[in-house]
C-alpha cells in the first residue's frame, strides 16, 4: 500500500509498477484475512473474536476503497481531488492496521497498561502535593520494595516478549500494576521533600521514569507483533535498562541518607539489565571493533580488580560514602565487560566463513515510532489545560529533540537511496515536519507569553499538522524496503561464541552475589562468615574474568584461519621444492594431458588472482579482523593450482636454466605469501597494533615485487615463441578497471597523478620507438620490450584512473580515461603485432604493421599528454619545464667534464668581458620569471603555464651565455671554469626544485604545507641567482674569486644537507662499498682544504671548492642511498645518516675556518686546521664502520691475500671455460694446421694461463702467510730440510704452493709452444691436468692445520673447485679438437701395389716406434716415483706385506 501510494503522489505515469503494487496489496490481504480468521478461531473470548473480525473487515473495506481511489487518480494524474482524497484513505487504512494489529492477543492488554500508565501519570501534574503521613524510613523502605517489584515486573516483560502472547499480556498487566503502586510510594516520598525544589526533582524523576516505562511497553508490543524485526531485542533491552537507570536515579536522590545500599541495590539492578545482551548476541550492541572489545575488557577488568579492593577494604573500615563509589564503579565496570563480550561474542559469530554479517537497513523503523510516540505524548501534555509553564516549556523541548531526530535521519536517508521516488519523499516528509514544528514552536512562545484559552487553543490547532506529518513518516519508514538485514551466524559460529558467553555470564552471576554480600557487609562488618563468602565470590569473579579474556583472545577473527592457510601455503613449498630437485637431477615428469599455452595461461591467471588480493588481505590485516578469515583462505586457495601449473610448465620447458626460474619464482612467490600471512596473523586486523602494520606493508610490497617478477617471466616466456595472450589481457584488464568508477579516496591531489602519468606515457613511447628499431635489427628482442610496455601501462591506466578521478571539470577527467583507454587499445595491437614478427621475423608486410601500430601509440601518447595539459595546463607546463631544467644540468655535467679535462676553449679571441653582461642581465631576467613562477602557484593555470614555459627558456639562455663566458677564460684556468660553471648548475637545480614546489602548491590555500616548501624552494633560488651573480663579478679578480668559489661552495654543501637530512627515500640504493669508495674523497678534500688554509693562494682554494662540491656531494649521495638498502636495520640506518651528517658538518667547519684564515691568515688559525682536519677524519671513520656494520656478515677486507686468491681462481676458472667451449666447437681439417689459423683460439689459451698464473700467485701468497701464522702458533713445526724435494708428497704449505707454480709454469710453456706451432697434445693436456691437481692440494695442504669453518676456507674451497672442474673440460674439450688427433686426420691411400706395401709398413714402423717409446715412458714414470717415495714420511708409507 505504501508503495502504491509512494508512485501515485509522486505523480508517476508509470502504470505497471502500480499494477504490481495493487496485485501485492491484495495478496497481502488475502494473507491478512487467513490469519485473521486463524486468530480469532484460537481464542476463547468471544469479544475479542468479534473484534478481530471487525478490524480485519473495516481494513478489506478501506483496502478496497484505496485501490478504487488509486485507479480513479491514476486516471486523473494532474487532480488535486482526488489525490487529497486518495492521501485520506490511505490514512484511514493505516488507521484500521493500527486497530488489527491492537486487537492481536496481548496487544490490547499493552494498550490497557499504557493507559493505566498515563492515567496514572497524571497524578504528578497537581501543582501541591499532599503532606505524607508516614515517617521517612516506612516511605524510603516502600519505595525501594515498590522499585525493585517494578524493576522485576520490567523484566519479566522482557522475559514476556520471547513466549506466548499471554504471557506478555500477564507481564504488562503486573508491570502497570506495579508501577501504580510504585508512582504512589515515589509521591509518598516527594511528600517528604523538605523543599520545594527537592519535591520537584523528585517529582520530574516519577515524570521520567512514566516516560521509560511506556517505552518499555511499546518496545515489547513491537517486538511482540515482528518477533525478526531487526535491532528490536536491542532496542527492548535498552529499553528495559531505560527503566532501571530511571529507578536508579530516584532511589539514589530520595535515599542520600543512607550511603552504599542504594549503590549496592542500584548496581544489582544493572546487572539484571545487561545481563539479557547475552542470552543470544546475534545483532551489535555497539559499534567496537574486535580489539576494542579486548581493549575494553582489559581496562574494565583492571578498574574492576580496584573497585573490589576498595569494596572490601571500605567495608572493613566503615567508610561507606568511598564504599557506595566503589560500589558505582564497580557497576559501571561489569556492564562495560558485558557490552565487550557480547560484542566480541557477536564478531566471532559473523566471522565464521559460514556465516553472514547482517546490512544496515536505510532507516530504522522503531526509531521512527518510538519518536512519533515521544512527540504525540508531549504533544498531548501542551494541549492539557492543567499543564504549568515549566511542564509545558519541557514538553517542547521533547517535541524538538525528536522532530530535529527525525529530519536528520530523512536527511542521511536520502542521501544513502538510489531510489529517485523514496529520495524524494525524505526530502518532502523532513520539510513537512520542519514547518509544522516551526509553526507549532511560535504558538508555544505565545502560549509561554500569556498562558491563556486563545493561545492555547492556538497551540492545539498546531499540534494536529505536527502529528499527522510524524504519522505519514513513521508509516512510509515502515516500508520493508528500508529495513535492516539481521545476520545470519552459523552453526560453527554459535560454538565459537559458547566459551565467551559462558565466561561472561559466571562472571555477572559471582559479581551480583559479591554486591549482595557487600551490602550486608557494610552494614554488619563484624561477621567472618560473610567475609569468606566474599573472598570466594571474589575468587569466582577474578576466575571468570582471566576465563572471559583468555576465550576472547583465543577465538580472534581470522588466527584459525591464518593457521590453516600457513599450514596449506607449507605443503605448496614443499612440493615446489620436490619439483625442484626433479628438475635438478633431469627427471622431472612431462605433462602430456595439457597443452603447454594452457598451463601457461591458468598460472598466469592464478597470479592475477594472488596479486589482486594482497591489498584487501593487508587492509583486514590492519584494521578488519572480521573480513582477515575470509580473505586469507581465499588466497591460500590459489597455491595449490599455483603449483600444479608452474611443475607443469617447467615440465614442458626444455631449457633447464628457464625450468629453474620458473619453479623459483613460484616458490618466492609463495614464501612471500606465507610472510604476509604471518604478518596479517600478528596484526590480526587490530588497527592499534601499530608495531605490525610495517612489516605487513614490507610483506605486501615483496609479495607485489614476487607477483611482478613472476607475471614478467611468463609475459617474456610467452613472447619469445609469440603467445602475447597473457599481455594482451594483462592490458585488457587494466583497461577495464578505468570503468571501475569513482575509486576510493585518493591519497594524493591531481597534480601527483599528472606527474605520474607523464612519466609512464613517456616510457611507453620510448618502449615503442624501440620496438620500431629493433624490428629491423633484432626481432628476438621484441618480447622483453612487449612486457614492458605491459606493465607500463598497468601502472598507467592505475594512475590514470586516480588522474580521472581527481581532475577537475569532470570532463577533463573523462577525457583523460578515454585516451588511456585508447593508447591501451594500441599497445595492444602493437604487442599483438610484436609477437606475429617474432614467429616470422622475415615478414616485411608484419614488420610494416609494427611499425604503423608504434606510430600511432606514439600518437595517443600525445594525446594522453595533451588531455592532461587541458586538465591543468600550468602544473603540465612545470613537467615539461623541469624536464627541459634536468637536460640542462646534464649538460652542465658534461661541461664540467670538458672543463676539468682542459678541453674547453672559445671559439673565438674573445674575452670574458664580451660576456659579462649579457650574463649579468639573463640573470636579471631569471629573478623576474621566478617571481612569476612563485606567484603563479596562486593564479590561474595560464599564468603558470606562461610563467614555467618563460623560466625554462630564460635559464637555457643564461646556461648557454655562462657556458660561452666559461669558455672564453681559456682552458689554461680549468678551474675558474668549474666554479664558473657548478654556480650556473646550482641555479639550474634550485629552478628544478622550486619548479617541482610550484606545482605541488598550485591552487593549495596559503596554509598549505605545501606553500611553506614553495617558499623555502624560492629562497634557496634566489640565494643561488645572488651567488651567481657574485662568482660573474669577481671571476676576473684574481685576489678574491678563491674566496667567491668557497662561499658558494659552503652554501652549496648546506643546500645538500638540508636534502640529505629530508625523509625522502632516495629512487635507487647502492653498495656500502660504494659509501665506503666516497668518503676517499673526503680524505682527499681534507687535506687539500687544509693545504689551500695554509699557503693562501687563490688557486689552491678554487681546487679545493671545486673538489669538495664534488665529494661531499658524492658522499651524501652514496650514504643515503647505501643506507636506505632493504637489507640495512633502522639502527645502522640511523647511525650512517647520523656519522654523515657529522661529516658534513665537520667538513663546513673546515672550509669556514678556511675562508676565515684568507679573509685573516694568522699562525693561530692555520694552526687550528689540524683540530679540523681531525674532526673530519674522525667522522669519515664512524661513516666507514657504519657501512661495514650494513654489509654484515659478508664484510670482506679487499687487500686480504685469500680474497685476492679467490678472485683470481674465480678468473682463472672462467678463462679455461671460455678456452674449453672454443675447442668443443672446433672441427678437425683436412689439412695440416697452420698457427696463424688458430690465433683466437691461441690468445685464449694464453688468456687462461695468464689466469691461472694471477691465481697462483695470490694462493702462493696467502700460503706463505698462513704458514707463518700456524708457525707462530705453534701448530706446525720448521719446514724440514729436505722440504724442497718433497714433490707431490710435502706436508708444507710452501712446497705445495710451489708445485703449483711450477704447474702452472708448465702450462704456460706448453700454452707459448701451441701459439708458436709446436704443440703437442700431449703437453698441453698434461699441464692442465697438473694444474688441477696441484690445486687441489694447495687447498687440502691449506686446510690441515686452518679452521675447517671460515669464511675464507670455504671461498677458497669453492674457488680452487671451479679451477679443478674448468681444467678437466679443457682436457675433454682438447681431446677432442683439431691437434692432429690420428682418427680425424685425412689418409691418403696410394693405388699402385708397390706404393701400398711400403706404405703399410712405414706405417708398421711407426706403430711399434711408439709403442717402445710408450713402455720407456712407464719405466721412467715408475723410478721417479720409486726416488719420490724415499722421502715419504715413515708414518705415511704403506705398510710392506
Amino acid at each position: 500500500m505504501a508503495s502504491l501510494q509512494a508512485f501515485l503522489l509522486a505523480n508517476d505515469a508509470v502504470y505497471f509498477k502500480c499494477r504490481v503494487a495493487a496485485r501485492e496489496t491484495a495478496q497481502a490481504l488475502k494473507t491478512l484475512a487467513q490469519a485473521a480468521r486463524g486468530v480469532a478461531a484460537s481464542t476463547t473470548d468471544p469479544v475479542a473474536a468479534h473484534a478481530m473480525l471487525d478490524s480485519a473487515r473495516d481494513v478489506m473495506e478501506g483496502s478496497a476503497m484505496l485501490i478504487q481511489e488509486a485507479k480513479q487518480a491514476l486516471a486523473a494524474p494532474g487532480d488535486a481531488d482526488s489525490q487529497q482524497r486518495l492521501a485520506q484513505v490511505a490514512k484511514a487504512v493505516s488507521h484500521s492496521l493500527n486497530n488489527c494489529v491492537n486487537c492481536l492477543p496481548g496487544q490490547k492488554d499493552v494498550d490497557v497498561a499504557l493507559k493505566s500508565i498515563g492515567e496514572s501519570s497524571k497524578k504528578l501534574l497537581v501543582d501541591l502535593l499532599p503532606p505524607s503521613s508516614k515517617s521517612f524510613q516506612e516511605a524510603q523502605s516502600e519505595l525501594n520494595q515498590a522499585a525493585a517489584d517494578l524493576n522485576q515486573s520490567a523484566g519479566e516483560v522482557v522475559h514476556a516478549t520471547r513466549g506466548q502472547s499471554g504471557e506478555l499480556a500477564a507481564a504488562s498487566g503486573k508491570f502497570s500494576d506495579d508501577f501504580d503502586e510504585f508512582l504512589d510510594a515515589g509521591i509518598e516520598m516527594a511528600g517528604q521533600a523538605q523543599t520545594k525544589e527537592d519535591q520537584i526533582q523528585v517529582i520530574g524523576n516519577l515524570k521520567s521514569i512514566s516516560m521509560a516505562s511506556s517505552k518499555l511497553l511499546l518496545a515489547a508490543k513491537s517486538l511482540s507483533v515482528d518477533p525478526g524485526a531487526p535491532n528490536a531485542k536491542n532496542l527492548l533491552a535498552a529499553a528495559a535498562r531505560a527503566v532501571t537507570e530511571s529507578i536508579n536515579q530516584l532511589i539514589t536522590l530520595c535515599t542520600q541518607q543512607a550511603p552504599g545500599q542504594k549503590e549496592c541495590d542500584n548496581a544489582l539492578r544493572e546487572l539484571e539489565t545487561v545481563k539479557g545482551m547475552l542470552d543470544n548476541p546475534n545483532e551489535p550492541v555497539s559499534d567496537l571493533s574486535y580489539f576494542d572489545c579486548i581493549e575494553g575488557v582489559m581496562e574494565n577488568s583492571k578498574v574492576l580488580g580496584e573497585s573490589m579492593a576498595g569494596i572490601s577494604q571500605n567495608a572493613k573500615t566503615g567508610d561507606l560514602l568511598v564504599f557506595g563509589e566503589c560500589v558505582g564503579v564497580a557497576s559501571k565496570a561489569l556492564c562495560g565487560l558485558t557490552e565487550a563480550a557480547a560484542q566480541a561474542a557477536y564478531l566471532v559469530g559473523i566471522s565464521d566463513p559460514n556465516s553472514q554479517a547482517g546490512q544496515q537497513g536505510l532507516v530504522d523503523p522503531i526509531q521512527f515510532a518510538r519518536a512519533n510516540q515521544a512527540i504525540q505524548m508531549a504533544c498531548q501534555n501542551l494541549v492539557d489545560p492543567a499543564s504549568s509553564p515549566s511542564q509545558v516549556l519541557s514538553a517542547a523541548t521533547i517535541v524538538a529533540k525528536h522532530t530535529s531526530a527525525l529530519c536528520n535521519a530523512c536527511r542521511i536517508a536520502s542521501s544513502k537511496t538510489a531510489n529517485p521516488v523514496a529520495k524524494r519523499h525524505f526530502v518532502q516528509s523532513a520539510k513537512e515536519v520542519a514547518n509544522s514544528t516551526a509553526n507549532l514552536v511560535k504558538t508555544i512562545k505565545a502560549l509561554d507569553g500569556d498562558f491563556s484559552e486563545e493561545n492555547r487553543n492556538k497551540c492545539r490547532i498546531a499540534t494536529a499538522p505536527l502529528i499527522e506529518a510524524v504519522e505519514n513518516l513513521t508509516a512510509f519508514a515502515s516500508n520493508p524496503e528500508f529495513v535492516s538485514i539481521p545476520a545470519q551466524i552459523s552453526t560453527e559460529g554459535s560454538r565459537a561464541q559458547e566459551p565467551i558467553l559462558i565466561s561472561a555470564k559466571t562472571m555477572l552471576e559471582s559479581s551480583s552475589l559479591l554486591i549482595k554480600t557487600a551490602r550486608s557487609l557494610a552494614i554488619n562488618p563484624k561477621d567472618p562468615p560473610t567475609w569468606s563468602v566474599l573472598a570466594g565470590h571474589s575468587h569466582t569473579v577474578s576466575d571468570s574474568i582471566k576465563s572471559l579474556i583468555t576465550s576472547i583472545r583465543d577465538k580472534a577473527p581470522g588466527q584459525r584461519e591464518c593457521d590453516y592457510s600457513i599450514d596449506g601455503i607449507n605443503r605448496c613449498i614443499r612440493d615446489i621444492e620436490q619439483a625442484s630437485l626433479a628438475a635438478v637431477s633431469q627427471s622431472l615428469a612431462t605433462r602430456d594431458d595439457i597443452s603447454v599455452e594452457a598451463l601457461q595461461e591458468q598460472l598466469t591467471s592464478v597470479v592475477q588472482e594472488i596479486g589482486h588480493l594482497i591489498d584487501p588481505i593487508a587492509t583486514a590485516a590492519r584494521g578488519e579482523a572480521a573480513q582477515l578469515g575470509h580473505k586469507v583462505t581465499q588466497l591460500a586457495s590459489y597455491f595449490e593450482p599455483l603449483v600444479l601449473a608452474a611443475v607443469g610448465v617447467a615440465s614442458k620447458t626444455l631449457d633447464h636454466q628457464q625450468q629453474m626460474t620458473v619453479l623459483d619464482q613460484s616458490k618466492t612467490l609463495a614464501e612471500s605469501a606465507l610472510q604476509m600471512l604471518y604478518a596479517a596473523k600478528e596484526g590480526g586486523g587490530n588497527p592499534k597494533a601499530s608495531h605490525t602494520h610495517d612489516a605487513i606493508t614490507e610483506a605486501a610490497q615483496l609479495m607485489k615485487e614476487a607477483v611482478d617478477d613472476i607475471m614478467v617471466t611468463l609475459n617474456e616466456a610467452a613472447s619469445e615463441v609469440g603467445m602475447v595472450g597473457g599481455m594482451v589481457d594483462s592490458i585488457a584488464e587494466a583497461m577495464s578497471k578505468l570503468d571501475e568508477g569513482t575509486p576510493a579516496d585518493p591519497k594524493g591531489t591531481f597534480v601527483d597523478y599528472q606527474t605520474t602519468v607523464v612519466k609512464y606515457s613517456k616510457a611507453i613511447a620510448v618502449t615503442a620507438q624501440e620496438m620500431m628499431t629493433k624490428s629491423v635489427t633484432n626481432p628476438e628482442e621484441l618480447g622483453g620490450l612487449a612486457s614492458q610496455m605491459t606493465n607500463d601501462y598497468g601502472h598507467l591506466a592505475l594512475q590514470g584512473r586516480m588522474a580521472a578521478a581527481t581532475a577537475e571539470p569532470e570532463e577533463i577527467g573523462f577525457q583523460i580515461k578515454t585516451r588511456v583507454q585508447e593508447l591501451g587499445h594500441g599497445c595492444i595491437f602493437l604487442v599483438q603485432k610484436a609477437g606475429a614478427l617474432q614467429i616470422c621475423p622475415t615478414d616485411s608486410y608484419t614488420k610494416r604493421e609494427l611499425i604503423e601500430c608504434a606510430r600511432a601509440v606514439t600518437e595517443k601518447v600525445s594525446l594522453v599528454l595533451s588531455a592532461l595539459q587541458a586538465g591543468n595546463k600550468g602544473t603540465q607546463a612545470c613537467i615539461t619545464a623541469a624536464s627541459a631544467v634536468s637536460g640542462i644540468i646534464a649538460d652542465l655535467d658534461t661541461t664540467i667534464m670538458f672543463a676539468t679535462a682542459g678541453t674547453l676553449n672559445a671559439e673565438n679571441n674573445e674575452s670574458f668581458a664580451d660576456h659579462r653582461e649579457n650574463i649579468l642581465k639573463t640573470a636579471k631576467a631569471l629573478v623576474e620569471d621566478t617571481k612569476l613562477l612563485v606567484s603563479g602557484a596562486a593564479s590561474s593555470q595560464d599564468k603558470l603555464a606562461q610563467a614555467a614555459q618563460s623560466s625554462a627558456n630564460t635559464i637555457t639562455q643564461l646556461a648557454e651565455v655562462v657556458k660561452l663566458g666559461a669558455a672564453s677564460l681559456g682552458s689554461d684556468d680549468p678551474e675558474t671554469q668549474v666554479v664558473l660553471i657548478n654556480a650556473i648548475k646550482d641555479v639550474a637545480k634550485a629552478l628544478s626544485d622550486l619548479i617541482g614546489a610550484t606545482k605541488g602548491a598550485a591552487s593549495k590555500p596559503a596554509d598549505d604545507p605545501s606553500m611553506y616548501q614553495l617558499k623555502g624552494a624560492a629562497k634557496v633560488m634566489v640565494t643561488n641567482v645572488t651567488s651567481l651573480l657574485k662568482t660573474v663579478k669577481a671571476v676576473e679578480d684574481e685576489a678574491t674569486r678563491g674566496t667567491r668559489a668557497l662561499e658558494a661552495t659552503i652554501e652549496y654543501i648546506k643546500q645538500e644537507l638540508t636534502v640529505f637530512q629530508s625523509n625522502e627515500v632516495p629512487e635507487k640504493t647502492s653498495s656500502p662499498e660504494e659509501s665506503i669508495r666516497m668518503t676517499k674523497g673526503i680524505t682527499m678534500a681534507t687535506a687539500k682544504a687544509v693545504a689551500a688554509g695554509n699557503s693562501c693562494r687563490q688557486e689552491d682554494v678554487i681546487a679545493t671548492a671545486n673538489l669538495s662540491r664534488k665529494a661531499v656531494a658524492d658522499m651524501l649521495t652514496a650514504c643515503k642511498q647505501a643506507s636506505y638498502h632493504q637489507e640495512v636495520s633502522e639502527e645502522v640506518r640511523e647511525r650512517a645518516l647520523r656519522f654523515g651528517t657529522e661529516c658534513t658538518l665537520g667538513y663546513l667547519e673546515l672550509l669556514e675556518h678556511v675562508l676565515l684564515i684568507l679573509q685573516k691568515p694568522t699562525p693561530e688559525l692555520k694552526h687550528q686546521l689540524s683540530a679540523f682536519s681531525k674532526r673530519v677524519a674522525g667522522a669519515v671513520t664512524e661513516l666507514i664502520q657504519s657501512a661495514e656494520a650494513m654489509k654484515g656478515t659478508e664484510w670482506v677486507d679487499p687487500e686480504d691475500p685469500t680474497v685476492i686468491a679467490e678472485t683470481e681462481l674465480l678468473g682463472a676458472a672462467a678463462s679455461i671455460e671460455a678456452a674449453a667451449k672454443k675447442l668443443e666447437q672446433l672441427k678437425p681439417r683436412a689439412k695440416p694446421k697452420q698457427a696463424d689459423e688458430t690465433l683466437d683460439f691461441e690468445e685464449q689459451i694464453l688468456e687462461a694461463a695468464k689466469s691461472i698464473a694471477a691465481a697462483t700467485s695470490a694462493l702462493v701468497k696467502s700460503a706463505s702467510a698462513a704458514q707463518r701464522e700456524l708457525v707462530a702458533q705453534g701448530k706446525v713445526g720448521a719446514i724440514p730440510a729436505n722440504a724442497a724435494d718433497d714433490g707431490q708428497w710435502s706436508q708444507g704449505l710452501i712446497s705445495a704452493a710451489r708445485m703449483v707454480a711450477a704447474a702452472t709454469s708448465n702450462l704456460c710453456e706448453a700454452a707459448n709452444a701451441s701459439v708458436q706451432g709446436h704443440a703437442s697434445e700431449e703437453k698441453l693436456i698434461s699441464s692442465a691436468k697438473q694444474v688441477a691437481a696441484s690445486t687441489a692440494q694447495l687447498l687440502v695442504a691449506c686446510k690441515v692445520k686452518a679452521d675447517h669453518d671460515s669464511e675464507a676456507m670455504r671461498r677458497l674451497q669453492a674457488a680452487g673447485n671451479a679451477v679443478k672442474r674448468a681444467s678437466d673440460n679443457l682436457v675433454r674439450a682438447a681431446q677432442k679438437a683439431a691437434f692432429g688427433k690420428a682418427e680425424d686426420d685425412d689418409v691418403v691411400v696410394k693405388t699402385k701395389f708397390v706404393g701400398g706395401i711400403a706404405q703399410i709398413i712405414a706405417a708398421q714402423e711407426e706403430m711399434l716406434k711408439k709403442e717402445r717409446e710408450l713402455e720407456e715412458a712407464r719405466k721412467k714414470l715408475a723410478q721417479i716415483r720409486q726416488q719420490q717415495y724415499k722421502f715419504l714420511p715413515t708414518e705415511l708409507r704403506e705398510d710392506e706385506g
